[in-house]
């Protein structure tokens, strides 16, 4: 786990060998604001990645798992990096995010743009996006290509047959592959198939962790919108 400011990795790998059975086994957690992971892999089964608190941002990675393997409520935007969904057990289901907002006045949430979502290997297990995991919970996915193998949903309740409250912000924008279309999409209150480019530039680089002021001196690269 890392807490101090401006932490940054490159080419390394964290893993957790715990495997499916195990609930949650964080391979890697992260609470330092302003930092950066470049070309690194996160491998896990259920909680892989702990984007805790503050502004992170992960550019060209590899991130694996099951249940809820990227959450937290930090201010991250993932940028083309390579997600893989994993089997789980038999009976469970895959969600790639599980966003922890709890208050309107938090400034966090989970941006995914420009990257691929794609199984590792055989992957039979229901797929979805990503369930809300507290009352705010904030969560975009945009010009990502999604793989068909996601369930048409998209997304999942916490509290399975129970709506989210209204209070979420979930959308997509621009997402391509065959796993794209939102006809068959949930119908909450708080979800938007289809975010205006005004909706989804407040989580770009720029807007949502305001990167271009800090990014350049990493001299790690980024797209700024």
């Amino acid at each position: 786990a890392v807490v101090g400011q401006g932490f940054i990795a490159r080419d390394i790998g964290f893993s957790n060998t715990a495997g499916a059975a195990k609930h949650q086994a964080v391979a890697f957690r992260s609470a330092s604001d302003q930092s950066v992971y470049y070309r690194c892999s996160f491998d896990g089964y259920q909680d892989t990645l702990y984007a805790y608190s503050n502004r992170q941002f992960y550019r060209e990675c590899d991130i694996s798992g099951t249940i809820d393997f990227i959450f937290g409520n930090s201010a991250v935007v993932f940028q083309d990096c390579n997600i893989y969904p994993r089997q789980p057990l038999a009976n469970q289901f895959n969600t790639v995010t599980a966003q922890g907002k709890t208050d309107p006045n938090q400034n966090t949430g989970i941006s995914i743009q420009r990257c691929v979502i794609s199984p590792s290997g055989s992957v039979t297990a229901p797929t979805y996006l990503g369930r809300p995991w507290k009352s705010y919970s904030t969560t975009v996915v945009m010009q990502t290509n999604l793989g068909g193998f996601l369930n048409p949903l998209g997304w999942i309740s916490w509290v399975a047959g129970t709506d989210p409250p209204s209070t979420i912000f979930y959308g997509e924008y621009q997402n391509t592959g065959p796993g794209s279309n939102t006809l068959g999409r949930v119908k909450w209150a708080g979800y938007n198939s289809a975010l205006t480019a005004a909706q989804a530039s407040k989580f770009s680089v720029t807007s949502f962790i305001q990167g271009a002021m800090w990014l350049p001196a990493t001299a790690v690269t980024f797209d700024a919108t």
